[in-house]
Formats: C-alpha cells, sequence, structure tokens
C-alpha cells in the first residue's frame, strides 16, 4: 500500500520542556491508524504536528520530518500548508460546541471554506452543503439555517465532520471524536466514520483513550506516554498480546472487577416515590400551559452501603433525577431521606441536612472555585456546617481528607489549575467527604478521565464507601465504569425508568429493548 503519511523522528517542544521526542510511524492510504494514551502523553501535539497546526509561538517548531501524500510539512511555507490543509488533511475536534462559532448558522461555517477555497459559487456551495449534510447523516429536520446550540450533541459532531469532508481529504484525524456522546451516539459516530472511510478511501488517524472506540476501529495502534511510542502493532496483536508493560497498564485499567457485595437487607438511607419534574415550556395559543416532564414517576429505593448506577442516554433525566432527590430543584413526590421528608421541608429547614447530602459533579474544574485554594474549597462545608470548630481542628480535618483520598497536606495551599483531571476529581471528592455525608450524588464523575484515572477513582470510591458505608447515587452514560460500581442499576429513557433492578443481573441479562441497546453499544466488538 501507498504511504500517505511518513512521520521520521518527530520532536517537538514547549519553551525548554519536550513534549514529543523521536516519533516513527506510518499511515497508509485507507488505513485507520490510532494514536492512545493518557492525558499528556503527547497524543495531539502529534497529530496536530501534521497540518503544522501547533500553537506558535508558543512551541517551538517541530523539528524530524513528516511527509504528508509526498510533500515535506516541517518547514513548509504558508502557502503550501493552505494548499495541504483541507483538501489533503482535515480534522475533527473533540468537543464541538467550541470548535463551531456560536454567531454563525452551521450551513455557512461548512460552505465557507468552500468559497474561500475559490472553486465553487456561494449557491453551489449551498448545494455542497446539502450534499455533505446527506453524506454525514443530518435529515431535513437539522436546517442549514440552524445555530449549533439548537443542535444536540452527535448532530453538532455530524456537522464537524461534515465540514472537515468538505474537500474530500485524503486524511482524516479525530481527536477523541466520541468522548463527550452517549455511547448509542457514539456508536453511530463511529459507524459513520468508517462507513465514510470505506466510501471516500480516506486515512485515519484516531486520537483516543477509549479503548473500546480504538479496537472498533482501528487496524494499527501506536500507544504513547510521556511523549515517546513504547509499542506500535497491529489491534489484534496490541490487545491479544501487548508487549510493554505500560500497554498491558492500559488495558488491565480497562477491565475493571465487578464491586464487593452489598449488604441486601441494609437499612434504607433514601426512598423515592412517584418523583417528578415538570417544566413549564409556555402556552398554546388558546392559552392553556404546557410541560415538559424531565422526570415521570420514579420511584427507587436506596441501602446502607448500596451504589445505584443510574444509565441512560442525555436527556433521559438522570442528572435531574439526582437533582430533585438532593432538592436542589423543584418536584413533586415524595422524597424520604434518612427518616426525613425532604419534600415538606422548606429551603431553611433543608440546610441542617445538607452536610449528609452531598454532590460531586462531572467536570471538576468548573465546580472548584479557581480564586479559592485547595484548603478552602475542601474546608468550606466545615465552615458552613461546623462553624464553632476552632481553625486548627478544621485545617487538620481538610488535611485528613485530601489524605484520605489519595493527596497530600502540602497541597492545601494550590489551586485547582495547578493539578490534574484525576487530581482536580479527588480533590472534588474531599470536598463531599469532609463533612461525613450519608449520601454523595456523583453525576459523571470520570467521563472526562483517561482509563487508568478512571480505575483509581472506581477504586478510591469502593474504599471510601466500604469505610463509611456511604451510600453513591452513581450517574453516567459509562456503562464500564458503572457496572464496576453499582449494585443495583435504574435504566431511564425520556424520564421514565425503563427497567431497575439488581446491577449484575441487568447487566447479564437485561430484559428491555432500550437496555439492550444500551448494552450493545457500551460493549461493542465491532461496528
Amino acid at each position: 500500500m501507498t504511504k500517505l503519511v511518513e512521520v521520521r523522528d518527530l520532536s517537538v517542544a514547549f519553551g525548554d520542556t519536550t513534549v514529543v521526542q523521536g516519533i516513527n510511524f506510518d499511515i497508509d492510504a485507507g488505513e485507520t491508524v490510532a494514536l492512545v494514551g493518557e492525558s499528556g502523553s503527547g497524543k495531539t501535539v502529534t497529530a496536530l504536528s501534521i497540518p503544522q497546526l501547533l500553537p506558535y509561538p508558543h512551541a517551538s517548531h517541530p523539528t524530524g520530518s513528516i511527509r504528508l501524500d509526498g510533500e515535506e510539512m516541517v518547514g513548509a511555507g504558508g502557502t503550501k500548508l493552505l494548499a495541504m490543509r483541507g483538501s489533503v488533511v482535515s480534522m475533527i475536534f473533540q468537543e464541538p460546541m467550541t470548535s463551531l462559532n456560536p454567531l454563525h448558522k452551521i450551513g455557512k461555517q461548512v460552505g465557507e471554506m468552500l468559497v474561500l477555497d475559490g472553486n465553487l459559487t456561494r449557491s453551489r456551495a449551498t448545494a455542497r452543503v446539502h450534499e455533505l449534510f446527506d453524506l454525514v447523516g443530518l435529515d431535513e429536520s437539522v436546517r442549514i439555517g440552524a445555530y449549533p446550540h439548537e443542535l444536540s450533541g452527535g448532530q453538532r459532531q455530524r456537522v464537524m465532520i461534515a465540514m472537515a469532508l468538505a474537500q474530500e481529504p485524503k486524511l482524516l484525524i479525530a481527536d477523541e471524536p466520541t468522548t463527550a456522546l452517549d455511547v448509542t451516539i457514539q456508536k453511530q459516530i463511529l459507524k459513520l466514520l468508517r462507513d465514510l472511510q470505506n466510501h471516500l478511501n480516506m486515512a485515519l488517524l484516531l486520537i483516543s483513550h477509549n479503548l473500546t472506540v480504538v479496537r472498533s476501529l482501528a487496524q494499527r495502534i501506536c500507544v504513547m506516554t510521556h511523549g515517546e511510542i513504547v509499542e506500535q502493532n497491529t489491534s489484534r496483536k496490541i490487545f491479544k498480546a501487548p508487549g510493554h508493560a505500560y500497554t498491558r497498564h492500559l488495558l488491565g485499567a480497562e477491565f475493571m472487577d465487578l464491586p464487593p457485595a452489598a449488604n441486601p437487607d441494609a437499612p434504607l438511607i433514601a426512598q423515592v416515590e412517584n418523583l417528578t419534574v415538570r417544566y413549564a415550556l409556555g402556552r398554546h395559543w388558546f392559552g392553556k400551559q404546557r410541560f415538559l416532564d424531565a422526570v415521570s414517576g420514579v420511584s427507587l429505593r436506596i441501602r446502607e452501603g448500596h451504589t445505584v448506577g443510574i444509565v441512560g442516554e442525555s436527556g433521559s433525566g438522570k442528572t435531574t433525577l439526582g437533582m430533585a432527590l438532593l432538592r436542589m430543584i423543584p418536584s413533586e413526590g415524595r422524597i424520604v431521606v434518612i427518616g426525613r421528608e425532604l419534600h415538606t421541608l422548606s429551603k431553611k429547614q433543608m440546610k441542617p441536612l445538607r452536610r449528609d447530602l452531598q454532590i460531586v459533579f462531572q467536570d471538576p474544574y468548573g465546580s472548584l472555585s479557581p480564586r479559592m485554594t485547595v484548603g478552602k474549597i475542601v474546608g468550606e462545608g466545615l465552615r458552613i456546617h461546623s462553624g464553632d470548630l476552632p481553625i486548627a481542628q478544621r485545617d487538620q480535618r481538610v488535611a485528613d481528607a485530601l489524605i484520605e483520598v489519595g493527596l497530600e497536606e502540602d497541597m492545601m495551599n494550590r489551586y485547582p489549575h495547578e493539578f490534574s483531571g484525576g487530581e482536580r476529581q479527588r480533590i472534588s471528592i474531599a470536598r463531599a467527604l469532609v463533612v461525613k455525608p450519608k449520601l454523595i450524588v456523583m453525576d459523571e464523575p470520570t467521563s472526562a478521565l483517561d482509563v487508568s484515572v478512571q480505575a483509581q477513582i472506581v477504586e478510591l470510591l469502593r474504599e471510601v464507601q466500604r469505610r463509611y458505608n456511604l451510600v453513591y447515587l452513581f450517574i453516567s452514560h459509562d456503562l464500564k465504569v458503572v457496572r464496576a460500581l453499582a449494585h443495583d442499576l435504574v435504566v431511564m429513557h425520556e424520564g421514565s425508568v425503563v427497567e431497575q433492578g439488581d446491577a449484575g443481573e441487568i447487566f447479564d441479562s437485561p430484559k428491555h429493548a432500550y437496555t439492550r441497546t444500551l448494552m450493545d453499544a457500551a460493549f461493542m466488538d465491532e461496528l
């Protein structure tokens, strides 16, 4: 096969720090190659070096050689780079919402590069946009006059793919293209990429830390850590017989053990009956109020020391259910937690109970104040709920909480931006634990983390639960993590519970068609 990409001895530095060193790999025409590794391993920097999209002057120019379709890219002038970008190499970025301009309609954004290229008039470009939308599976309901915020995550990613394919490139670079998507949408996007690749005979460079995605799509894999490729081989050989210790570490982190058994007769900590959350949508022309039932008639029982997994696609009502249980949003129905009827309490009456009901959010960077030190962030709950506690004792409790989650006492005076994603999530968990709660709602706490960091967080949550007999309401679309933590499972679809019961039984033999669809998408072996 013809070598479309030839990378030889590639090195990249940011200032005095070398982030990629001595990289060598090839991509054949029509082939899929995956770069895998943890955050900071150099995957994205390596990929961005091919079209020369590194953030100059913050990154020094790459050294070595990158030949793309026979042309040398390292040191190439602006005219050559413009000619290569789009027509020979194109890129899909991780988060489509931040990659698309919120002020411009999607049709204009896709057509813009066609017009700027100079080959098409605006009317022909508009017709080509319709062709591209058909190609990526965007039906007539998605108007080219729509704005990015009017689309779902999967639709936005399809728009990004349409934009990348506008000039039918020979190489498509996909940087974590499905990280933020539900498992069912993820499977659709991956199948779309596979079909488009076959249709256009296009090479694909896939960047991912999701080994399920890599296994289903890639023919060859390059494993990266600390800026170096430590192993590269066919996908089959990598998964069957990994040769490097780091590769074995990554694969081992993916296959987490089932959770330790919980007492089925443990006391009830929380009970929800016929819980409904309703949002007003406005009125019909004749005056009748319309509503959306985000959660409809949900009932569940949560026992001490148990983890209840809440799974389903975006918009299914998972997070809304967790927020309603904590009385953070209005709801109808009966909520009993630790013997108290929460639905009858006022906001003032709820305040003393807040220390027993904590939450860990999906994005630790967004939920931690950048202006506060870690010590103040973790100690905030103690200041509110234990105001009479002497400062020295409060600081000691904070230090103990940090140590308990695997951090160090001297980190108290540092700020959130000084930590990795996994460390920030540990800080969020420490903030919840420091007040000694009875129940913690975990809202997608591992979705943006590498597989090895996910495994560490899962092990931490298990240990803390065992030590304090905690209750977790674990909300996630990552069914592999849910399977490693949950004793009981609730499957939600369009605000309603379609299946619930023992987690092991549902994972082994799901009864509802929607549950089977989720399982098939989450544990796919092939597309």
